[in-house]
């Protein structure tokens, strides 16, 4: 690879990070921020040496097909990988990396707002208020439900799923969670966490569901409409993870027959696209992808993209390399 390497962009990130990228390397970039088209993502792996997509850029057999013999790097700016055919790029001597941890608070912060939103009915008052329909105080007015001491469940104790656990324990929470593995001791001791073996056994007792795990093959639909309806009536969910994970048709049916109490969610199975249905239920929050939406956030992920590609023009192994088998 050359000491200049052809670095192409898909978005458009901070200004700080974008000239920064080009005095290190030779960088086309995403002025307008449009998202590139299926032609235009083909075009860009012909050409570059490294290419630098988001969540946006669907990169999979098909475009990778079209890769040209210098393409050696996906320096992708995000920690989600699911939108990226690892195992083609593997097998085509592409190396994948990612911007895992810098993005951990952020979402972390996010979904603690969401578990906070959804029982107080805080979309239902800000649209009173909005609309002039407030009419004040009374004492049986838009009542919720309090978090403390309820039950919450953690689908997903990695990183992210182990800081929302901290927040919520602040809160009152009770902390449950299932995982790949069970974490290590000391950190269920700091949490005082119940592990489940069985997702489904956890899912019918808890009050509050966290989704913190990466969409992959294997969690596709991992809560599908079964485990869905093993959630009590007086149940929430919460997803700020992806929405392949869940069956949002079957979610949006059971909110709309009120057999679980509500959702807040900040991704969706088919984004940007919404299903209707959802934002037409008074029980629900939902957020336009913004999560991990913070300057300092996208700054880290931006130096992150940096240090992996500064590497690897160097000769080594980036820090952050994505192989099939941590999928």
């Amino acid at each position: 690879m050359p000491k200049k390497p052809l670095v192409i962009v898909t978005r458009k990130l901070p200004d700080a990070i974008e000239t920064r990228m080009r005095e290190l390397f030779e960088t086309e970039l995403n002025l307008d921020d449009a998202p590139m088209t299926r032609e235009q993502l083909g075009e860009a792996v012909k050409r570059a040496d490294v290419l630098v997509p988001t969540v946006t850029d669907r990169i999979d057999s098909a475009v990778l097909a079209h890769a040209g013999p210098n393409l050696r790097l996906i320096a992708n700016f995000g920690t989600g990988v699911d939108h990226i055919d690892v195992a083609t790029a593997r097998q085509r001597a592409i190396t994948v990396t990612n911007t895992p941890g810098v993005l951990t608070e952020d979402t972390a912060d996010m979904t603690m707002a969401l578990i906070l939103a959804v029982p107080r009915r805080l979309r239902e008052g800000i649209a009173m208020v909005e609309k002039g329909e407030w009419t004040g105080w009374s004492p049986t007015h838009l009542l919720g439900h309090r978090i403390w001491g309820k039950r919450l469940g953690i689908v997903g104790m990695g990183r992210i799923g182990t800081a929302v656990a901290r927040r919520a324990k602040a809160f009152g929470l009770q902390i449950h969670y299932h995982n790949r593995h069970r974490v290590a001791a000391q950190v269920e001791e700091e949490l005082e966490a119940t592990y489940w073996e069985s997702l489904d056994q956890m899912l019918a007792r808890m009050d509050i569901i966290s989704v913190n795990c990466p969409h992959t093959p294997a969690t596709f639909h991992l809560l599908s409409a079964r485990r869905l309806k093993l959630l009590q009536p007086h149940a929430y969910i919460v997803n700020t993870a992806r929405g392949e994970v869940i069956d949002e048709n079957a979610l949006t049916r059971m909110l709309a027959k009120e057999e679980i109490a509500g959702a807040g969610l900040d991704v969706f199975e088919h984004e940007p696209a919404v299903n209707p249905k959802l934002l037409a239920l008074p029980n629900v929050v939902l957020l336009p992808h913004m999560g991990s939406a913070t300057i300092e956030g996208r700054m880290d992920m931006g130096e992150k993209v940096i240090i992996n590609i500064k590497t690897f023009v160097d000769g080594h192994t980036p820090p952050d390399r994505v192989i099939p088998a941590m999928l």
